[in-house]
């Protein structure tokens, strides 16, 4: 049964990334407008639109996403004064994964914390590489268990470069294989 049936006195707009770019701007100011009740939109919304009078987010197959994203859709409600709501959907069972995410999403709304979070869970991909997602593996630290100490570890290595000498040198390509050290240190 169409949902228009179900809710004849509403309108309902359909936005998805495949509508041409004027047509999805028009349909967002629309929706902001209060031209448009309810907005059935894909992952496209997740930036773009600042809409205070939304005040509920219905995310399908949320464990399929992640927290960056979730993060990014929950924000579009909640900007004006009406208390809102974001459901997340998801299909069971849940991979180990899965059920972090959701649960950090459950616990807090502080992006900081769900970008520790998802550095935790997906790692920070590569150092010197084009790669967004994965592993990077490290020697010795563990960047979500290290995390605190990066800032000291960068005023460390700030300070060693500044004495530079042919050391380091030795030293970086005993650890970076040949090719993979980029510039010069000085």
């Amino acid at each position: 049964m169409p949902v228009s049936f179900l809710l004849p006195n509403l309108k309902i707009q359909l936005l998805h990334g495949k509508l041409d770019k004027d047509l999805k701007l028009q349909t967002m100011q629309a929706f902001k407008n209060k031209e448009i009740d309810i907005l059935v939109a894909t992952t496209v919304i997740e930036v773009g639109i600042d809409v205070p009078n939304a005040t509920l987010m219905v995310v399908e197959n949320a464990e399929n996403l992640g927290l960056s994203q979730l993060h990014q859709l929950r924000g579009r409600v909640g900007r004006g004064e009406k208390k809102s709501h974001c459901v997340l959907l998801f299909n069971t069972p849940l991979s180990e994964h899965a059920k972090s995410r959701l649960e950090a999403m459950r616990s807090t709304q502080d992006g900081f914390v769900l970008a520790e979070k998802d550095l935790m869970l997906r790692g920070p991909g590569e150092l010197l590489g084009e790669r967004q997602a994965g592993s990077v593996q490290f020697k010795i630290a563990d960047l979500g268990r290290d995390m605190h100490l990066l800032p000291k570890v960068r005023e460390r290595a700030e300070a060693w470069i500044a004495r530079s000498d042919m050391r380091i040198h030795a030293l970086l390509s005993r650890w970076i294989p040949k090719g993979d050290l980029v510039g010069n240190i000085a």
